[in-house]
Order: C-alpha cells, then structure tokens, then sequence
C-alpha cells in the first residue's frame, strides 16, 4: 500500500516513516510534532494525521506524558515475526516459482554467490543487503501483491532492530 506523498500529510508520513526505518529516529525516542511540521512545512495537523497512521502501521505508539514515541520490538516479537515471515514467504516464494525463468534463477545464483563471498568475509552489512535483494527478486514475481506488502512490512520492522541494535552488536547480527 503506499501513502500519497503530494499531500502534507502524506509527505509528513513518508519523512517519519523512513527516519523511523534507516534508524534516525530509533525505538523509545519521542517525536516532537513541532519540529517535523517545521520541517514539512505545514501547521500541525497534517503532522498529527501522519502519526495517526504511523500508530495505526504500529511504528508508534502514545505513551503518558511523553506522547508520539518509535516503537520498539522485543525480542519474542522479533521471534514471533521471523515465524511468521517464514510461512509468508514460503508461501509467497511457491506462487513466484511459476514466474521464475532462466534469467532470474541466473540472478538468484549471483545474489546467493555473492553472499557466501560476504559470509567468507564476515561482511554482514553487504549478506544483510544481499540476502534482500534476494528474496525481493523472487517476491517481484510474486501475483499476490497484499502477501508482498505484508511481506515487505515485516522486512522494514525488522529492519529497524537489525538498523539499530545489530550494527552497534556486530557479532548479535541475525542471519535470515
């Protein structure tokens, strides 16, 4: 599903939303309606729509006292997630297997040589990148568009752990 940024609202929601997954804004840090409407530059009820939604895809939450604050994802939520991906993707992966030709299995060999090479050298940034272009050249192909979007979804949650916590603990990093 993606989010019409020609609207303020839409624009406020896309800033936050990608600060919120390339790990500027990271879990527990407060929002501060101000400074994004500035930033916009709109009054703060487009601002106010955007967190609305962002509550709602659960990227945030409200919190007492503090308001607007990234959501963080514990660890048996991360679990439960990779769970759940692995039936999803599973799925989505057969429905793609009538679609894949002789060119995107070609790819899929390069992507998955390239990760060993990464793996050999311990450079799990690039395995990180690499392993999603890989599952993401087979989800392309993929009829299911809302199983893709849900797929992607859980990507970006996860993402956002792997973004903030697994770069600080290199040697935490999850391999999936």
């Amino acid at each position: 599903m993606k989010t019409d940024t020609s609207t303020k609202s839409g624009y406020a929601y896309m800033l936050v939303k990608e600060r919120i997954l390339d790990g500027t804004y990271l879990p527990g840090q407060r929002l501060v309606i101000d400074q994004i409407a500035k930033e916009v530059g709109s009054s703060h009820i487009p601002v106010r729509e955007a967190i609305r939604k962002l509550e709602a895809d659960q990227y945030i939450e409200y919190r007492a006292h503090a308001g607007a604050v990234v959501t963080g994802i514990d660890a048996e939520v991360y679990e439960e997630t990779l769970q759940l991906l692995s039936i999803l993707e599973g799925f989505a992966t057969a429905e793609a297997s009538t679609y894949l030709g002789e060119n995107e299995l070609r790819t899929l060999h390069t992507l998955n040589d390239k990760m060993q090479t990464a793996l050999e050298c311990y450079d799990l940034t690039t395995f990180g990148k690499l392993n999603k272009s890989f599952h993401f050249a087979i989800y392309d192909h993929c009829p299911n568009e809302l199983l893709v979007a849900h797929i992607t979804s859980a990507w970006e949650k996860l993402d956002t752990v792997r973004t903030s916590a697994f770069t600080t603990l290199p040697m935490r990093h999850p391999i999936h």
